[in-house]
């Protein structure tokens, strides 16, 4: 019995030896997994559902050693914009960077001869347009290129036989071996602008909110601003007899993208032919009627009118006559500022004519237009992030913009809002009288 007694101890002596040296390694498994993955199980959740929402966001990092070349990209300033975009959403798809492009400073595109190229980072900030859309999409310089030989062409379709679908699935064979093997695929054939849209609305935004203007082009739209501020103050200061204070930052001003030029004027004639609309042109009596009739304008006494409008392709002198008693309308040479738009190419006059638009305290243009399309669709996301979610039921928000060819409230131009859920550019990109509100 004594001998069994010792025995049984014997064997109970081992186990609770074993089992310590267990507690212990398990209690030096825990310490290291806790000091690699978190100290806590809540910190680890952290931690795990971070990486997996990282990877959805962000499945497949944009490759700087694979690159996609696009041609010159042409046409006026807020088409390139759409057209460069387009470039680097396919680019995305392609898992590749776009090698910077080059724009065109002049308006001609028909007569490709006569196209004077500028540099994308001449207009706008290389290294600020990656440090934002890093992540997303990837500008690359051609001093990037490892071997300039390894370059594929890719033929871009076109005409009716080549669809939507077509397209994209040429995208997808491209994405495969042995295409994707090379360095480069170089795309030729049509301009980007006339690419098929693959791209929803919230893409395009975020590719322009990356697009930052040098800051050469912002001194010159600051210089522009002030000034119309400035006459702003006078104005006032004239009606009140000297007692408003002459702060030109108190004043705020409306600007209207006056679509009255002859190129316009012919191409909006025969879009309403081809549409079977009338809602397009928008004759100058209906844009200074409707642009006086906006609701609440008239309990600002006055309000500086700046007319955008490309001067060399203007036969109307009489912009400037016929509107409302309680809005002064200025253009570039009535405000003194012509000379700063000469020292400029047309595309350069255009986005520092942009900028101006866009820091108006009220917008009004046509929804047609590819420059008022793209300042709505800016001024919407200005909008959105200071919590507004609509324009088309509230009554006081800041950045409103409207379409003066759509007939709105009051007899005054309609409200207007880009809808940022939509799939396609489409709306924007040739123009539409659905304009959301």
């Amino acid at each position: 019995m004594k001998i069994l007694s010792c025995y049984l101890n014997s064997i109970a002596s081992k186990c609770i030896f074993l089992a310590a040296i267990a507690l212990f390694i398990r209690a030096i498994f825990l310490a290291t997994f806790s000091s690699s993955f978190g100290a806590s199980s809540e910190e680890n959740d952290a931690v795990f559902i971070h990486n997996r929402s990282l990877s959805l966001s962000n499945e497949s990092p944009i490759r700087n050693d694979k690159f996609l070349e696009v041609p010159q990209i042409v046409w006026g300033l807020n088409n390139q914009k759409i057209a460069f975009a387009r470039s680097c959403l396919t680019a995305r798809f392609l898992n590749r960077t776009l090698l910077m492009p080059s724009l065109s400073a002049s308006l001609f595109y028909k007569e490709i001869d006569l196209l004077e190229p500028i540099s994308f980072d001449k207009v706008f900030k290389f290294d600020s347009f990656n440090s934002i859309c890093n992540g997303f999409v990837q500008l690359g310089k051609y001093s990037d290129l490892m071997n300039r030989t390894e370059v594929f062409e890719m033929p871009k379709g076109s005409g009716r036989r080549w669809t939507k679908e077509r397209d994209l699935d040429q995208l997808e064979q491209h994405k495969k071996d042995p295409i994707d093997e090379h360095q480069v695929i170089r795309i030729v054939g049509k301009n980007p602008f006339l690419w098929h849209d693959h791209w929803p609305v919230k893409d395009y935004a975020k590719v322009f909110e990356c697009l930052v203007l040098v800051d050469e082009i912002m001194a010159e739209a600051d210089k522009v601003v002030s000034r119309i501020k400035e006459i702003g103050a006078e104005e006032s200061f004239k009606l009140e007899s000297g007692k408003n204070s002459l702060n030109p930052n108190t004043f705020p001003y409306i600007a209207v993208h006056m679509r009255v030029e002859k190129d316009w004027m012919i191409h909006c004639k025969n879009l309403e032919r081809k549409l079977n609309i009338t809602q397009i042109c928008g004759s100058k009596k209906e844009i200074m009627e409707r642009g006086g009739n906006i609701v609440g304008l008239e309990k600002q006494s006055p309000t500086v009118v700046y007319l955008a409008v490309a001067d060399k392709l203007l036969e109307d002198s009489s912009i400037l006559s016929g509107w409302k008693e309680n809005l002064i309308p200025f253009e570039k040479k009535k405000l003194g500022v012509d000379g700063v738009y000469k020292k400029y190419p047309y595309l350069i006059q255009s986005a520092i004519d942009y900028e101006v638009c866009l820091r108006a305290d009220v917008f009004v243009g046509n929804s047609f237009s590819t420059f008022s399309s793209l300042l709505v669709l800016d001024r919407t996301q200005k909008m959105l992030r200071l919590g507004f979610t609509s324009f088309c039921e509230a009554k006081d928000v800041t950045w409103p913009s409207y379409a003066y060819n759509v007939l709105g409230e009051s007899k005054g131009p309609k409200k207007w809002m880009t809808n940022m859920s939509d799939s396609s550019l489409r709306a924007v990109s040739y123009g539409s009288k659905d304009i959301s509100c």
